[in-house]
């Protein structure tokens, strides 16, 4: 097991083949996905497929990692970091189980996750992205000291908002 970041509550770790079942679980709920642009996976193969292709690790050294509770080993949804080659920008995104959403988990690996990019990534700035209409998402955003750039067009029918935050944004 490939331990990334430790919170209070948490540990994350990089992606493995037994996540399959909790990936396809996780996207079959519609509230999860409703705000991301993605479709559930089709079946535990599709998901499987996903993790076995996944290379952010190897490409840019950092991705999406699995939340897991420390009390239990119970995974809870991913959180992470991810690079886009096309836009040369790193951004956070999250992603949790519908039963553990308000609890915390959101807001405390991502602010981790954070820390991460700026502490032993030396990135200069993360940015996040979320749709207008998803409120949690934002408050997460906010909470880790993001803030709001502009608004966009995540597709034709749905407008979205980016928010960033720089290297040298003090933490509360």
């Amino acid at each position: 097991m490939n331990i990334i970041l430790e919170t209070e509550r948490l540990y994350l770790r990089e992606f493995n083949l037994q996540d399959s079942e909790n990936f396809y679980n996780l996207n079959l709920n519609p509230n999860v996905i409703k705000y991301t642009g993605n479709s559930a996976f089709r079946n535990i193969e599709e998901s499987k497929q996903f993790l076995t292709n996944y290379q952010d690790y190897k490409l840019n050294g950092y991705g999406r990692w699995a939340v897991i509770d420390k009390t239990n080993n119970e995974f809870l949804g991913w959180c992470g970091l991810k690079y886009d080659k096309d836009l040369d920008e790193t951004d956070i995104g999250f992603r949790f189980f519908e039963e553990k959403w308000n609890k915390g988990y959101a807001t405390e690996s991502a602010r981790a996750c954070i820390e991460f990019g700026f502490e032993k990534l030396n990135l200069k700035t993360i940015i996040g992205r979320a749709m207008k209409e998803n409120i949690a998402s934002i408050k997460v955003l906010e909470k880790i000291g993001l803030q709001f750039v502009k608004e966009f067009d995540f597709d034709k029918l749905n407008k979205g908002f980016i928010y960033k935050i720089e290297n040298n944004k003090a933490f509360t």
